[in-house]
């Protein structure tokens, strides 16, 4: 049904109406929003693969939308319809504290933001830097070279044995002397390391 003049001005009337009878909400949701269904399935199934929730959750957008119409009827029912879907979504996984990776198809087109470390975290982990990098002191030089340029450099081990001029096998002696080395100095029975003097 194409929308001309006179029906946008009856229309834009009809939405600012205080009461709305039941009536005028059906043929609103039969009008406005049951056309989007197509859309709306595909939207949440795009959003949450989880296949056998998704009537449910249709079902909520469509309890929500009308419980909201009650109140006032949206001026653009396809945006309102897409808002609540998506806040439901966002809503299910908050409620699930623990997320399944399959259980979330796309995130960010959710628009939920990943937390960030808390600044107990922060502490934690640069008291755990400051103790790897004094216990990285402790290393003979040549250990200490291979195990930077391999582990936290991410060279190969002929790439390291190339910059260190030295075969791939003093490479692979010098990374493993320096892991048990690291092993002992930081989960052995030392307790000095990266403490102030």
């Amino acid at each position: 049904m194409a929308e001309t003049p006179e029906n946008r001005r009856e229309n834009a009337n009809w939405r600012s109406s205080d009461a709305m009878s039941v009536s005028d909400l059906e043929l609103w949701f039969v009008r406005e929003v049951l056309p989007l269904e197509a859309e709306l399935m595909q939207f949440l199934t795009h959003n949450w693969r989880n296949k056998s929730d998704i009537a449910d959750l249709r079902q909520d957008v469509y309890e929500h939308v009308c419980e909201a119409a009650r109140k006032q009827i949206p001026d653009q029912a396809r945006a309102f319809v897409f808002r609540v879907a998506r806040n439901l979504l966002i809503n299910r996984v908050r409620r699930e504290h623990v997320i399944p990776i399959e259980a979330v198809a796309d995130m960010e087109a959710l628009g939920i933001a990943i937390d960030a470390p808390g600044p107990e975290r922060n502490v934690i982990a640069r008291d755990e830097l400051r103790r790897l990098q004094a216990a990285l002191e402790l290393l003979p030089p040549r250990c200490r070279e291979a195990f930077v340029l391999g582990r936290l450099n991410g060279l190969a081990g002929h790439e390291i044995a190339a910059r260190m001029g030295v075969t791939p096998g003093v490479v692979s002696r010098h990374l493993a002397s320096s892991l048990y080395m690291l092993a002992d100095i930081l989960y052995g029975d030392r307790t000095d390391i990266g403490k102030s003097s």
